[in-house]
Parts: structure tokens; sequence; C-alpha cells
């Protein structure tokens, strides 16, 4: 592994902790894997604080690239005095991270608090997600978001509308929008691997396929994706739909999907895949992609399905910032079933007539800024930055402080 960070050996990187509740294939997680493969790790490495005492899907990976993972206990109410004590005897422990990430966003406050007081100078809050709603969580969770800015050095955020939930409209001129990027090359449609992937799935020929890849989270919304998905084998019977992800560690809501699949009568049709490493050879045989969320902050399933040069369907709760391609169409959340399956069809009805090259999704998505390779080095400069001037400001304090005891 990668030596820790020291300010008397520049030879080694510094190193970020980030934290995060697990690192499995979310799309926050895998935003971050996507930067952590394209940095030079010789110059930035990250390290990762969870709250799941399991070794999740990227914690191989993450070892590999030279970093480590941490662990700590979960963040529910009956644990925050536990996580506070945790907290702070580890930053004790740890006195090599002057840089925090953190992708737990209104939790965020707890890390960041401690951080501040104990000197960390860079101390970033990340907004990954715009809830919607109201429930006995919201009472917690906004309570949390306001007395959060207070102790951030630099607030991100996925794109606009998670970020003026996280940090306000007040703060809206300080929030950086960090892109969820990808490896657009890795998407790039390729008519053998669809081929390929396709008869892995025995699909039939000139069957259409509807995708969609998320966690079976009720943000998701895979109940109404279903009923859509059934006005849509109505319509065309020759057709599939694949479910990419995986669930809770009880599987509970995948279950409760499984089962209205099952009472529709569409087990032979629809496709679960589990959680899938090669998320970007799967695109490659879908026909189209839908993601009907009842929110989201900037879904990175969105840039990967235009990359893949894949026509998509959105609810209008999810944030039309993500259409980077112009190959996005919108649906009203409550629209019928039947009205969402007959946009999805005409909408890659017309992309067939119009001979369109999928194969573009991958260059447009690079001209709209959303490569992963210019953008690592970006976050890569500003750590390295960020880090410079806030030591440098704690050094000043220090000297005035000093000067003042005189």
């Amino acid at each position: 592994m990668t030596g820790e960070h020291s300010n008397q050996n520049d030879s080694k990187p510094v190193r970020v902790l980030v934290l995060d509740t697990v690192m499995d294939r979310g799309g926050a997680e895998t935003m971050t894997m996507n930067y952590l493969r394209h940095m030079d790790r010789s110059k930035v490495q990250y390290d990762f604080l969870v709250n799941r005492d399991y070794h999740a899907a990227y914690e191989d990976e993450i070892a590999k690239l030279g970093g480590k993972v941490y662990r700590m206990c979960p963040l529910y109410p009956q644990d925050f005095a536990k996580y506070k004590r945790q907290f702070r005897a580890f930053l004790k422990k740890h006195s090599e991270y002057r840089i925090i990430h953190s992708n737990l966003e209104e939790r965020s406050y707890f890390a960041l608090r401690i951080a501040k007081e104990m000197g960390i100078p860079v101390r970033i809050a990340h907004a990954h997600n715009r809830p919607v709603g109201f429930d006995l969580k919201s009472i917690v969770r906004e309570y949390f978001r306001f007395r959060l800015p207070p102790y951030v050095t630099h607030m991100f955020a996925c794109g606009q509308e998670a970020g003026d939930w996280l940090f306000g409209v007040k703060n809206r001129k300080r929030v950086i929008q960090q892109r969820n990027a990808v490896d657009t090359a890795q998407y790039r449609y390729d008519p053998q691997t669809a081929a390929e992937v396709r008869a892995e799935f025995n699909v039939p020929e000139d069957c259409f396929v509807l995708g969609h890849v998320g966690r079976f989270f009720p943000q998701k919304n895979h109940m109404q994706l279903i009923d859509i998905f059934n006005a849509v084998h109505k319509q065309r019977p020759n057709s599939q739909l694949w479910l990419v992800g995986g669930g809770e560690l009880d599987d509970s809501l995948k279950n409760q999907v499984k089962a209205k699949v099952h009472e529709l009568g569409l087990d032979d049709s629809v496709v679960f895949t589990g959680v899938r490493p090669d998320v970007n050879r799967l695109m490659q045989g879908m026909d189209s992609f839908i993601l009907p969320s009842l929110y989201e902050g900037f879904p990175m399933t969105m840039i990967e399905a235009q990359s893949a040069g894949l026509p998509c369907t959105i609810s209008d709760k999810v944030p039309s910032q993500c259409d980077v391609t112009g190959n996005v169409q919108i649906v009203a959340l409550e629209a019928s079933p039947e009205d969402w399956a007959r946009s999805v069809l005409a909408q890659h009805d017309k992309v067939m007539e119009t001979a369109a090259d999928r194969t573009t999704g991958a260059d447009k998505v690079t001209e709209a800024g959303y490569d992963i390779v210019a953008n690592a080095q970006w976050l890569q400069e500003f750590y390295l930055n960020a880090l410079a001037k806030g030591e440098a400001i704690e050094r000043a304090r220090a000297a005035k402080k000093s000067q003042g005891g005189r």
C-alpha cells in the first residue's frame, strides 16, 4: 500500500479521507471510484471511512489502488454520540488526514464540526441527492443541513438542485458542481459487444430491451417501473426489461418487485441481473433506458446511458440538467403507464428510423464535459491547491495568535 502523507516527505501522496456509508456499487460510490482510478495516485490518494460492518463491492479494488478502508459505527440517531466519540478518536490517531471529503450529506455535520475543531484545513461536504416528501427522517435531515454550512470550507454538489437542498439557495454561488464523470471510452457503443451481451441473456431476435440501473431503494420507484414495462409489453410483446442492481441486505424491496413481476405474468420478460461490475457492457445490449425516479440529485447512470448512445426517458422529478446530449425525454411521474410506454417506444422507433449512430453518444458526453480524464485532473489539482491555501491560512492564524500572546 501507498504510505501515509507527511508534510516532511513530499514524495508521498496527499491522503484524502472520504466519508461514505458503504462502498457498494451505488451512484455516488461509483463516481468516487471513477475519480480514484484516474487521478495520479502518487500525488493524491483516497482512503475511506465507512459506517457498515461488511466487506463491500469496491473494497478489493480500493486496496489494489493503494487505498485503505476504515470502519465506524452506523450514523443512526441512537449512535450519534458514539459516532462523535469514535470520529474524534480516529482523527487523533490519524493526523495524516488534512482533507476530508464527505459524501454523507447533512450527516456530514458531525464529522466536519469535529474536523474544524481539530484544525483540519479542507472540509468538503458533497450533495448527491435532492430528497422530496416529508417523514420523520425529514425533521432530522432538515435540522442538520441547516447547521452544516459553518463547518464546511468547500461545498460540492452533483447538480444545482442537490446543492440548493443541502446548502440552501443563498449559498448557490459557493457551490462547486463536481461532474458525475465517466470513462466514456468504456461506454462507447460497439455492435459486436451488443450482440455478445444479448446472446448471453438469450434475447430473441428483434426483441426490444428496456434497461434500468439502480439499487432497489424506494426513490428508484421500481414498482411503477414494473407497471410501465407491463404496458410496454402489451404494446410490444417481444420485449424485455433488464433491472441492473442490488438491494438492501434483506432484499425486501427487491422481493416485492419480483412478486409483482410474477403476479403480472412477466417472469420470462423481466431480467434481474443483480449487482454487476460490467454495466458498461450491459448498456450495449439495451435499446432504451428508463429512470422513473421519485427524486434524484444528478444520476450518474444517465451519463453512462447517454455515453452508450441510448435514448433515455426520465420522470419530471429527475433534474433535466442530466440531459447533456439532447437524447433524453421527460415524462410526468403522474402519467399513466400506457402514456409512459407510448413515449418510450415512440422515442426508440424514431431513433431507429433516423438510423442514429449510437457510437456518437460517447463523443457528445465528452463534448459536454463529462469525461473522467479531464475531470479527475481538475479534482486532483483542486485538492492540492485547497490544501496549500488552507494550511497557509492556518499558519497565518497561528502566527497572529502567537504575536498576540507576547
